[in-house]
């Protein structure tokens, strides 16, 4: 089951995509009844009736849901290995990398839907893609573990972690993470698709094995398989909930995949910036097997509000 939130005639709905037999065009959204929020849907686990089909494309789609957080993860040991090279200038990959699968938390008000537009972040002037799939949380859990977390996990979406690479570069020396550099804008669609809707996609490993593509104006940058990762998404959520909880909507990304996943790998492979940045009027396609396409064009941004430089004080003491 494919299922989706989107604006209708100034309303905000939720409901079920058909794609048909005919792609696109033959594409329709059944709708819940009015006030149905997908992440009730999610937490409750009951599919509502719904009224006459509307054509897929007459409605605008925003994020699937909500979530009441975002965790992204990183876990394409090949993306690490290029971009560690192009943001810190560093080689390899980290020996505490291999430890557990590491992740930030987003900005969960920062969600734009499959085809918004995303404006350039202010004062940024290297602004990347990046390729990822995303589990969302159906049930409450706690100390998971990997094999009682796949009955929580409710579906997958296509997850794109918009990044400031310049800002990100420079903020990071401060030992953090990321900040303003991953604080703008991260794609979250088409649609949610139940769990087991990619059952049949499942490895030997546990893993899904689904294409995954990524072009910048009809130019394929990236191509790999999510099945790559290095831990599977039973296993996120499990290290997710290790002494904290994971909630239903929470959303959980794979991190960026390798081969192209994201400019900034290249770069760091390349030692150069080819493909250049992104820049106004650029649109990023991704499709991932099984889930669908998310194609965004970037528009300028705004200029950023000056905030000082940190004032040396005398470290007076009371």
């Amino acid at each position: 089951m494919r299922l989706a939130t989107f604006e209708h005639l100034g309303l905000r709905r939720s409901g079920i995509v058909d794609l048909g037999g005919d792609g696109d065009d033959g594409a329709v959204l059944s709708p819940f009844p009015e006030g149905t929020d997908l992440l009730e849907v999610i937490r409750t686990g009951h599919v509502p009736a719904t009224g006459a089909a509307l054509p897929l494309a007459e409605v605008r789609l925003l994020p699937p849901v909500e979530p009441p957080s975002v965790r992204d993860f990183v876990t394409f040991e090949e993306h690490v290995e290029g971009v560690r090279r192009s943001v810190d200038g560093t080689a390899g990959v980290p020996d505490a990398w291999y430890d557990a699968p590491t992740f930030y938390f987003a900005n969960p008000c920062a969600m734009v839907g499959a085809h918004d537009d995303v404006p350039v972040p202010p004062g940024c002037h290297a602004l990347d893609f990046e390729l990822e799939v995303a589990a969302v949380v159906g049930r409450e859990g706690r100390d998971l573990s990997p094999e009682r977390a796949r009955d929580h996990i409710f579906g997958y979406t296509i997850f794109n972690d918009w990044s400031a690479r310049d800002l990100q570069s420079r903020e990071m020396q401060v030992g953090l993470g990321p900040c303003k550099g991953k604080d703008g804008a991260t794609t979250l669609g088409p649609w949610l698709v139940t769990a087991d809707e990619l059952e049949p996609y499942r490895d030997a490993d546990g893993l899904l094995r689904l294409a995954l593509t990524a072009e910048v104006n009809g130019v394929e940058i990236g191509r790999d398989l999510l099945s790559n990762m290095s831990w599977t998404f039973e296993e996120l959520v499990a290290y997710a909930s290790r002494g904290a909880r994971v909630r239903p909507g929470d959303v959980l990304g794979s991190g960026t995949c390798g081969n192209g996943g994201c400019l900034a790998e290249l770069w760091g492979r390349r030692g150069d910036q080819d493909p250049p940045a992104l820049r106004p009027g650029d649109t990023v396609t991704l499709t991932v097997e099984g889930i669908g396409t998310v194609s965004n064009t970037i528009v300028p941004g705004t200029t950023p509000v000056p905030i000082p430089s940190a004032r040396k004080r005398p470290r007076a003491r009371p």
